[in-house]
């Protein structure tokens, strides 16, 4: 191999090693195996999931039988319908949470709402910044160790 190859061999193993994790977005398909439909407990559904900025909601249903709409807290109450032209309708709509605070949505669909029950309420959180716990004796013997081995084993590659 030519040192180049070595170097940057190198160079990806210190990458994987060494750089932190990072949280994932999460995606929520919202009911799960129901999809968006009527006569569901979303208030159920959302009890045991926390919603972080950068999580995507993922609202599946058949097109033309539902849709959503984003509202705010009043029309979530009243399942008053906004503008036709604000309506989600793909039948498989994202929606990626951009900020946090109280996010509410509705069918739109007759009294789907109103009637039916058809609403989601969630709460999304921001990303916490706050610095992981410091990992113990152990743990940092442990990584101490493996990037030495990582090191001399690239070290006797390069050879």
């Amino acid at each position: 191999m030519t040192t180049f190859t070595h170097i940057v061999l190198v160079l990806a193993i210190s990458v994987v090693v060494l750089l932190p994790s990072t949280t994932m977005a999460a995606e929520y398909v919202v009911g799960d195996d129901s999809g968006w439909t009527i006569n569901y407990d979303y208030q159920v559904w959302t009890k045991d999931k926390v919603f972080y900025v950068g999580d995507k909601l993922v609202f599946k249903y058949p097109v033309n039988v539902h849709n959503v709409y984003k509202v705010n807290a009043s029309s979530f109450v009243t399942c008053t319908v906004p503008p036709p032209s604000t309506a989600l309708t793909s039948g498989n709509d994202v929606v990626t949470l951009v900020a946090p605070g109280k996010k509410w949505y509705i069918c739109g669909v007759e009294k789907h709402c109103v009637d039916f029950n058809q609403k989601l309420v969630i709460d999304v959180q921001q990303v916490s910044m706050a610095p992981a716990p410091a990992p113990s004796s152990a743990t940092k013997f442990g990584s101490k160790t493996f990037i030495m081995i990582i090191f001399v084993f690239a070290m006797m590659v390069m050879v």
